[in-house]
């Protein structure tokens, strides 16, 4: 069993009048914040509201850059050329870099969003061109990337600092990818399931399918999305849990250990 591991969650994706989650709460909660970039959701004022909570609260802030895809929630597919896409990610991770800079924080990570990390932790061209953004951005942030994925490799094969989540809200597949949304069973919807699907994970080591598979893997936090309706509840019970059974919940910034390989030593069981 792990002795420490940190928490994350997506957030800061209101848009203008419209309100998505619940922020405030969650970041009572988790230790990471992943903060929208104006491009799936967010904008600036969102973005600085955010900033200033998450720093409130002492929670530490990364870019969660996506897609420009504002009508589909980032959760659409598109192909981009390399160097659009490219510039795309800098531009979102130096917008919310200068908000923190202009309240006095600074980017600790990137991680990337729906359709653009789901593509990436596939296709390894496409994780070397986010990659390559975030290096030419400031190679000292840490690239925050689904375990078992091209794109953690590619954080590694890059020198990017890389921190390998989890997903308590999610179902796996047999490959240790994640079951597409639209395909049943693919959300875990209440808080205990997500607890105890957290659970069979940190005892194995390892990513747990639906098909009772077990990949064991490093991984180095826990994510929570902060859209679901049960996520407050969600991330509460974990913290709760985690902290009952002796786990240090940490900064992202303590918990990442050199990866020789992101897959290292990884079996199906």
């Amino acid at each position: 069993m792990i002795k420490h591991i940190n928490l994350n969650a997506d957030l800061g994706e209101s848009f203008g009048a419209w309100r998505m989650g619940n922020d405030a709460e969650l970041l009572r909660i988790v230790g990471t914040a992943n903060i929208a970039c104006g491009f799936h959701a967010g904008d600036p004022l969102v973005m600085r509201q955010t900033v200033r909570q998450a720093l409130a609260a002492g929670v530490s802030l990364g870019a969660h850059p996506s897609f420009p895809d504002l009508q589909g929630f980032g959760r659409r597919v598109m192909q981009l050329p390399a160097s659009e896409l490219e510039a795309l990610l800098i531009y979102q991770i130096g917008a919310l870099a200068g908000i923190a800079q202009a309240e006095g924080g600074r980017l600790t990570h990137v991680k990337p969003h729906g359709a653009l990390s789901n593509m990436a932790c596939e296709d390894a061209v496409l994780a070397r061109s986010v990659v390559a953004a975030i290096r030419s951005y400031d190679r000292s942030l840490i690239l925050l990337a689904p375990a078992l994925s091209q794109l953690a490799l590619a954080g590694v094969a890059g020198g990017l600092p890389v921190a390998a989540e989890i997903f308590a809200d999610r179902a796996y597949t047999d490959t240790g990818h994640l079951v597409p949304r639209g395909q049943p069973g693919a959300l875990l919807h209440t808080a205990g399931e997500c607890v105890a699907h957290v659970w069979r994970m940190l005892e194995a080591g390892a990513i747990v399918s639906t098909g009772g598979k077990q990949i064991r893997t490093e991984f180095h936090s826990i994510c929570v999305h902060g859209d679901g309706e049960q996520a407050v509840a969600t991330a509460g019970a974990i913290r709760s849990v985690l902290l009952a059974a002796g786990i240090r919940l940490l900064p992202l910034t303590e918990v990442v250990s050199p990866m020789a390989d992101p897959a290292h030593g990884a079996t199906m069981v």
